[in-house]
């Protein structure tokens, strides 16, 4: 459900909102010709001869596809790409079910003879769009597209691939009123139910897990192939909960995968949603070390974690409304704020290492009176989250895989973020229908495919412990940390230029990454003019 306002905030913020960074970048489209098996650039003309008309299609494959531009959310800026609808039956068991149309577009290789392996971007969420995220990504892999076509499918029920979209109802509406908080897992439950009822006779929740799309992708493989040739190989480069749906395509179709890179990753034998609470709290305790550590920001903030604590206890007993300036209209508004809201707008900063660093600085006007800082920045954040996130396709993912095996746990009720996200996961999945799990899903990852992993320093969704435990059934793998990095380091530094030559190379023990050491932590701010000299 790409529910708009504060809607999107309670099914898609407190549950998972594993989101990407955002680079951007424009894709410069090249000479294209139609055969599949002929070059991807034909050579220049000659001067002499007239100039000939781009053609309009594309066959690679089985597939025709036709030029299109890949929107850039909230940005003027578009990727030349082709792109063709793809469609797939929605209950895989029942061939005769309704049929759903996928988004699939491809980023054509600059190469006059593309390598028959194909790069795949699996995106985060669960929820997210891979045309969509492309942009934030972009930077990292447009070097690969020197030598490979870079496939890009929007995984179903987000995008433009049969979203699970409902519009808000009345209760939504009120959301000027009742901001990020008012936790209330009735209204919860009623706002599911309201959404399952919109997509009655549209779409069957049940079908829309990570199961079911990688037999979506397995589809789009073989689609890709030639008689001749056969279907291509591909390397997986799955970014946050795309890292999930890439260890599962590799378990299900491994003589499918060439290469597979996880970019905060997700471990099979992980419950979404389980370890939120004490990763925020390892997180933050890490980041404001560094303040402590400083002598410039220990003297104007003091010990900004004992302090973010004192302004929770102050909410949790005193919740009240607040005003501040909107930095998008510039309008004075007014919202409550109490210890839930605060955690997650706390959780939202600490995902970036610039967001990260002005934590200290936020928190510490907010617990002086001044919460224009930490709210006007998170309702930037929240809302370009809102605008890349599918709820319904996130909630039929939980619920399916995860959601009965999570147990609020005693000792995280005292963390920053409580256990407010589990309580929410709960409530929406108490209503939200089913699909089906495989009784191996959550079993660890064993495979000799060449896997590069890479985590930040202070992820605070997906640390630096989930690579390190999935690596464990690896025997061809990297696992590389990022110093000062948040959630998602896959554009960081000199990122792009090893998963380069990981793919290239498939030898990730002798990948030399000393380019890394130069990454550091971004200065925390003591004013709003940045870090002390």
């Amino acid at each position: 459900m790409t529910i708009k306002g504060r809607t999107v905030r309670r099914l898609v913020a407190l549950a998972i909102a594993l989101g990407l960074l955002g680079w951007n970048y424009q894709h410069k489209r090249g000479q294209q010709t139609t055969d599949a098996e002929t070059p991807a650039i034909a050579p220049a003309a000659s001067t002499a001869k007239p100039v000939q008309a781009k053609p309009a299609t594309w066959q690679l494959g089985r597939l025709t596809l036709t030029a299109c531009e890949l929107a850039q959310p909230n940005s003027g800026l578009s990727t030349a790409a082709w792109c063709a609808p793809f469609d797939v039956p929605e209950n895989r068991d029942d061939p005769g079910s309704r049929k759903i149309t996928l988004k699939l577009a491809v980023i054509r290789s600059n190469a006059q003879v593309a390598s028959r392996d194909m790069l795949v971007l699996l995106a985060g969420g669960p929820g997210q769009a891979a045309t969509e995220s492309w942009s934030g990504v972009a930077a990292a892999l447009q070097p690969l597209q020197a030598h490979r076509h870079i496939v890009l499918l929007d995984q179903r029920g987000t995008g433009s691939s049969h979203p699970l979209d409902c519009k808000p109802g009345a209760e939504a509406d009120t959301d000027d009123e009742e901001g990020i908080s008012g936790f209330n897992p009735g209204k919860l439950r009623n706002e599911a139910t309201r959404c399952l009822k919109q997509l009655e006779g549209k779409a069957d929740p049940r079908y829309y897990t990570t199961t079911v799309a990688v037999q979506d992708l397995e589809d789009v493989r073989q689609a890709l192939g030639t008689p001749t040739l056969g279907a291509p190989t591909f390397n997986l480069v799955g970014v946050s909960y795309g890292t999930r749906m890439a260890q599962q395509y590799l378990l299900r179709h491994p003589d499918a995968v060439r290469s597979m890179v996880l970019d905060g990753v997700v471990p099979n034998t992980l419950v979404l949603g389980e370890d939120f609470a004490p990763n925020l709290d390892a997180a933050l305790k890490a980041q404001f070390a560094r303040c402590a550590a400083d002598a410039v920001c220990k003297q104007r903030f003091g010990d900004p974690y004992q302090t973010l604590y004192q302004l929770r206890d102050a909410l949790r007993a005193n919740p009240h409304a607040v005003s501040f300036r909107d930095p998008q209209t510039y309008k004075t508004v007014k919202r409550p704020l109490d210890e839930y809201s605060l955690a997650s707008v706390v959780r939202m900063f600490a995902y970036t290492p610039l967001t990260a660093a002005l934590l200290p600085l936020s928190i510490d006007a907010a617990a002086h009176g001044d919460v224009g800082p930490l709210l006007g920045q998170a309702k930037l954040l929240s809302g370009d989250l809102a605008d890349t996130m599918n709820g319904g396709m996130q909630s039929s993912v939980i619920c399916s895989e995860d959601a009965d095996l999570l147990t609020p746990r005693p000792q995280d009720a005292h963390s920053i973020l409580g256990t407010r996200m589990i309580d929410t996961l709960q409530a929406v999945c108490s209503v939200w229908p089913k699909g089906t799990r495989p009784a191996d899903f959550h079993q660890p990852l064993k495979t000799d495919k060449p896997v590069l992993l890479l985590s930040g320093e202070y992820d605070p969704v997906t640390p630096p412990r989930n690579g390190d435990e999935v690596a464990k059934g690896l025997s061809n793998a990297r696992h590389l940390v990022l110093k000062g990095q948040g959630h998602n380091v896959i554009a960081a530094g000199c990122a792009p230029k090893l998963l380069k030559r990981f793919i290239e190379d498939l030898a990730p023990a002798k990948l030399d990454a000393s380019c890394l050491d130069r990454l550091q932590a971004t200065p925390i701010f003591v004013d709003f003019n940045g870090a002390t000299p």
